[in-house]
């Protein structure tokens, strides 16, 4: 329901990431696979994990729709990603770290860290903080708390935080390039490994 809202951040994050054809690439939390399919677009080897079984049928649905063959999904947990040590050319994950509690967040930061190539991308996407003070955040901020009391619960946090450049910085990761799309509300950034 909302990958065509989000059409244009895919393709920014594409953009951002500066893949090119042949790298493998890796999106942690993929739920349906939207970002997979543009990275495998640009003729990358594109790979999604997420926890839940069920959005990881969804996109091998989608994945055999598309016809593309350079895509793979699994099942698998984001603080012990199934892959080896420096093994992707980049690895990015959207507006799924706000949803984590922050030691599980840290978990899946540092293990994006651990399977991207040194001199790798690594690109984050979430809500900005300080959020921009539009008709959209409190669009998003009212979703958030109809989420449910943990869900909701982890937001907070992340905006307690300080968004992303906060929690990438406590991380150990620099900003190469910071974006703003959505109106002002997400906020992309590009690290290198």
């Amino acid at each position: 329901m909302i990958d065509p809202w989000l059409k244009g951040l895919r393709i920014s994050a594409v953009k951002l990431s500066g893949i090119k054809a042949g790298d493998k690439v890796l999106d942690v939390c993929c739920g349906t696979g939207d970002q997979v399919f543009y990275y495998a677009r640009e003729r990358a080897v594109a790979y999604g994990i997420d926890l839940d079984p069920k959005m990881i049928k969804i996109a091998e649905r989608n994945r055999k729709k598309s016809g593309l063959n350079n895509v793979s999904f699994q099942v698998a947990d984001a603080r012990n990603l199934p892959f080896q040590d420096d093994f992707f050319d980049c690895v990015s994950i959207s507006l799924a770290l706000h949803e984590k509690e922050r030691k599980v967040r840290d978990g899946v930061i540092s293990e994006m860290k651990r399977v991207a190539k040194k001199g790798g991308s690594l690109v984050f996407i979430d809500f900005r903080v300080p959020p921009a003070k539009k008709l959209y955040f409190y669009l998003v901020k009212t979703i958030e708390r109809l989420a449910g009391g943990s869900h909701y619960a982890c937001f907070k946090d992340y905006l307690q935080q300080s968004g992303l450049k906060e929690i990438l910085g406590k991380n150990q990761l620099g900003m190469e390039k910071r974006e703003y799309t959505k109106n002002g509300i997400i906020e992309m950034i590009k690290a290198i490994n």
